[in-house]
């Protein structure tokens, strides 16, 4: 399995191919619906964005509750259908790669494509092992959104596909 960290920079994003495993370490943020609908007002309304988006990765993830030791009982991925209308706006503004389970629409896949951007897949079903290679989080936006606040974690290894590659190359095709 490749190694890639981040931030996930155009260099690094263009070397990745579709169906290559990977094992990603770093700083991602959690995004599901809720968030990203509140993110893209806020691109819409010019205001000042809770992280950096340039070359950031967002996992579409809910996690359960935090244990009282900090981690995560489970943090696996949802349905990346479901963020495809917000997906453009948020890859033009920067972001490199979103991680989930399924397909894309058609919609989605040409923004990774135009954005030279990554779309990772992660094992649905496999939340508590997933969340084991979380080594930090905390809630950074939206808190009032519960589980689908947005959290900035740290992550060690997290096993990835690449799902559509930076030239849309998409594994379901």
């Amino acid at each position: 399995m490749k190694k890639v960290t981040t931030p996930l920079t155009k260099q690094a994003r263009v070397k990745l191919k579709c169906g290559e495993e990977v094992l990603l370490s770093g700083t991602i943020y959690t995004a599901r619906d809720a968030a990203h609908k509140e993110l893209v007002r806020l691109i819409n309304e010019k205001k000042k964005l809770p992280f950096e988006l340039k070359d950031a990765v967002i996992y579409y993830a809910g996690p359960t509750p935090e244990r009282a030791d900090g981690s995560f009982g489970s943090c696996g991925p949802t349905t990346s259908s479901r963020m495809d209308k917000f997906t453009p706006a948020l890859l033009d503004k920067g972001i490199a790669a979103t991680i989930g389970k399924g397909s894309r629409s058609p919609v989605a896949r040409n923004s990774i494509k135009k954005n030279k951007a990554i779309y990772f897949l992660a094992i649905g079903g496999a939340g508590a092992y997933l969340a084991k290679r979380i080594t930090s989080s905390v809630t950074i936006a939206f808190k009032k959104l519960g589980p689908e606040a947005i959290y900035k974690l740290k992550v060690k290894d997290l096993p990835l596909i690449v799902g559509i590659d930076s030239g849309g190359c998409d594994i379901y095709a």
